[in-house]
Parts: C-alpha cells; sequence; structure tokens
C-alpha cells in the first residue's frame, strides 16, 4: 500500500511545476482557484446541489467545501482559503485534522463576501479559475478561466500521478462492493430502484455522493444508453430477462465508472455476454502506448461485427457489417474515455497543450477520446451491444435490412442491450485493469 501522505506531497509538487509552466506562459503572478458554490433554485430558498469545481479538487480532497478559495504561484505554499461559517443553520464544516493540510498555508473565511482582503494584491496579474466568473470580475481579478491556462492544464490532467491513480483504485474497491450487491438484489428479485438502495448501502454513500446517476436497467430499459429512471414497481421471474449496470463511486473527488451485464437465465443473451466480455479482454490486452484510441474503437467494431456474424445476427461479411455502418446500429457510442476528477475527463480530444483538438471522426461523433494513447493515463474501455429500437427501425429501412436476420434479433429486443466497463490504468510497461484486479467474488 503505498503512502498517502508522500505521494499526496509528490501530487502537490507535480502541481506546482505544472502551475510554474502556465504562469510563465501566460505571464501571470498566480492562479486563484474558487471551489464555487451552489446557485439557488428559482424562487426558492434552497440551493441546488454542490458540485466542487474539479481543477478545486485536483489539489485537495475537499470535495463538499463551498465558497473556498486556493490560491497557487508554483514557487509558494499553495495557500487555502477555507470557508468556515458562523452558522446555526447548517452543520459545521471544522477545519479537518489531516496531514495532507500541512502543504497548504491555510487562513479562515468566516463570511464568504469578505473574500476580498484574503486574496494577493496583485490580483490583476492573476487568472481566476471557477464558475463564477462575475465576482471574479467584481474583485478585479485580471484573467477569468482563460483559454490558454484552461488548455494547459487540462492536457496534463491526463497524466495522473501516484496519488490520483490511488483514489481511483479505491473508489473502484468501493463500487465493486456496490456492483456484487446489485448483482445479488437482481437475481433475487428486486426492481430497478431496490436493486439501486441495496447499491447504495454496500458503497455508503448517498445518491449525491455518487459521480453520476446510476444507471440501473433491467430488460429492454438498457436499449436506453442513459437510463435512469429506476423503475419501483418488480418484475416477476418469468419475465424478467436481464439487468445492464453502470454505477460508480468516488474517493476524495477521484472516479470510478463500471458497467456490467447480466442474463437472467441460460440463453443466446447470456452467450452474447460471454463473448462481450472476451471482446473486451482482447481490446485491453491490445493497448499500446502511442496508439491511436480512434483504431482501438475501430478495432472494436471489426470485433463485434465478428460476434454478429458468428451468432448469427447478420448474415454478410465481417468487412461488410462495418463497411455499411451495421456494427454502429448495435454499438453507437465510443469505446472509452479519460477518467478522474471527472467522469468523462477533460483532454480527450487534445493533440498539445496549446488547444490544438482532433475531433471525432464523423463515422463515430460520440466518440469523447482521439487522443493517442499515453503512460499515466487513465481511461474506460466499454464496448457495447444494443437493441435500440430507433436505431433497428433505421436499419429496417435502409439497403441493408436484408443482411440482418430479423428474427434473432426481435427475440433479443426484450434483453435492451450488454455493455461491459473497467477501469484502466496506462503505465510505462504494463496496462492495469484496475476494475479487475479487486475481487468480485460476492
Amino acid at each position: 500500500m503505498p503512502d498517502l501522505n508522500q505521494i499526496f506531497a509528490q501530487h502537490i509538487q507535480v502541481l506546482q511545476s505544472r502551475t510554474q509552466d502556465v504562469l510563465a506562459h501566460n505571464n501571470l503572478e498566480a492562479l486563484i482557484i474558487h471551489s464555487g458554490f451552489a446557485p439557488k433554485i428559482f424562487l426558492d430558498d434552497q440551493d441546488y446541489p454542490f458540485k466542487c469545481n474539479p481543477h478545486f479538487k485536483h489539489w485537495l480532497p475537499l470535495t463538499q467545501h463551498a465558497h473556498c478559495w486556493l490560491v497557487v504561484n508554483g514557487v509558494d505554499k499553495p495557500k487555502l482559503i477555507y470557508h468556515l461559517a458562523q452558522d446555526y443553520w447548517h452543520a459545521k464544516q471544522d477545519l479537518p485534522d489531516v496531514a495532507w493540510l500541512e502543504q497548504f498555508e491555510v487562513s479562515i473565511l468566516a463570511n464568504p463576501q469578505d473574500i476580498e482582503p484574503l486574496l494577493p494584491d496583485n490580483r490583476q496579474q492573476c487568472a481566476y479559475i471557477g464558475d463564477h466568473p462575475e465576482l471574479a470580475e467584481a474583485l478585479a481579478i485580471g484573467e477569468r478561466n482563460p483559454e490558454s491556462v484552461l488548455n494547459y492544464l487540462h492536457f496534463y490532467r491526463a497524466e495522473k500521478t501516484d496519488y490520483e491513480l490511488d483514489c481511483i483504485v479505491k473508489a473502484n474497491k468501493s463500487a465493486v462492493k456496490g456492483h456484487l450487491a446489485a448483482k445479488e438484489a437482481f437475481f433475487a428479485g428486486g426492481s430497478e430502484f431496490e436493486i439501486h438502495l441495496a447499491y447504495l448501502q454496500a458503497v455508503g454513500c448517498v445518491d449525491q455522493d455518487l459521480p453520476y446517476s446510476n444507471i440501473i436497467a433491467l430488460n429492454e430499459h438498457a436499449a436506453t444508453l442513459h437510463y435512469t429512471q429506476l423503475q419501483k414497481q418488480g418484475i416477476p421471474d418469468k419475465q424478467r430477462y436481464s439487468m445492464l449496470i453502470d454505477a460508480g463511486a468516488q474517493y476524495h473527488g477521484y472516479a470510478a465508472d463500471i458497467s456490467r451485464t447480466y442474463a437472467f437465465r441460460k440463453s443466446l443473451f447470456s452467450d452474447l455476454i460471454l463473448a462481450m466480455e472476451q471482446l473486451q479482454a482482447t481490446l485491453i490486452e491490445s493497448i499500446k502506448i502511442g496508439q491511436c484510441f480512434i483504431d482501438l474503437h475501430a478495432k472494436a467494431h471489426h470485433l463485434l461485427a465478428h460476434i454478429l456474424v458468428d451468432f448469427d445476427l447478420v448474415n454478410c461479411s465481417v468487412p461488410c457489417c462495418v463497411e455499411k455502418g451495421i456494427s454502429r446500429v448495435f454499438f453507437p457510442h465510443g469505446l472509452g474515455h479519460f477518467l478522474g476528477l471527472q467522469v468523462h475527463d477533460v483532454g480527450g480530444f487534445m493533440r498539445s497543450h496549446d488547444g490544438e483538438v482532433k475531433a471525432a471522426p464523423d463515422s463515430d461523433p460520440a466518440l469523447r477520446f482521439t487522443r493517442m494513447v499515453g503512460a499515466k493515463q487513465v481511461l474506460t474501455i466499454e464496448p457495447g451491444l444494443y437493441f435500440i429500437a430507433s436505431l433497428l427501425d433505421e436499419l429496417a429501412n435502409s439497403d441493408a435490412s436484408s443482411l440482418v436476420n430479423w428474427e434473432k434479433i426481435d427475440l433479443l429486443r426484450r434483453f435492451g442491450g450488454i455493455r461491459i466497463e473497467d477501469n484502466i490504468y496506462i503505465g510505462e510497461s504494463s496496462v492495469t485493469n484496475i476494475s479487475r484486479e479487486i475481487n468480485w467474488s460476492s
């Protein structure tokens, strides 16, 4: 087990070095990073749930703390301005008694409106990073979210430090606990809502703690890629065919993002799940540093076409299945994305820290990752095979309709679809499947 305090200190050193570089490139004196605050609900006295600025939680694991600030220049000890409200309406968030706090110079802010004297005098030569540029303007901070600064920070955020990797591993461990509980609840006859509750209890969190809304889709609901309805009505065993679960967890602001698919009983669909598991494993084994992710995505379509042909779902060759776009009907999303402080982490299209991007190809507009695979990246690999009514209808009305075995496809519609997703770390000399390194035996 890594020494958390040691790897956190090393993490801060990396961020300090990046800060020096980005300030020098942009003729700035410091970055002023705002944790943010939740906006009020329209015509109400309640706030929307708070979501911390990812640039803030990149520096320290204060993920539920609004109205906090960081001032960093890459040389001096980072300054944390910690909001400690004098408030009898809400629970007090005392300054945590943790070793990592030694990395910061700490000031206390009682009232968010009193922030100005705690900020540097030279803030005209500083850049504000946060979600409230109007506040930065009122505080006379020189630049607000300058594109050149964000491009630099986003490009290098793809390279994870040992601390970040440790957080993602721990998030995966929590998520696996939830997945195992959800699987048990599914086979015990639970509704989508009951399965979701079992997941939360196993992880030990509430919905707001999740990095994204859980996708727990029974039967044909799995054909909706981001299905989050959580139906409360149960399904009798005779009508229970499948579950697709896409659910994660967080640790210190870093996300896990894992998907599994289960068949309630042995069938053609359960055989397809096994084939998709093998497809995913083959893709992961083929990942190499310097590889263009677009090429890996293309390989996924060729492997999927093999499955469609082998299972007699289409009546054509593998090249024909891909060239005519048939495989994209069954797999309409991207193969994966960066993972970290955000589930769909930034930088997936970037070719350099100057902001040059490579757009997704016209054939795959939903692809979120066009960058070269590089060392220290964490990404997802999530091939899918779905039976989506609207896309199947388009295929049925196309020139390729005669190449599809519609009788089998119609039998599979009730299952919705399959997604197998793991979190992958690209090491200097090897590739690690973080999600599968964890014990999945329930």
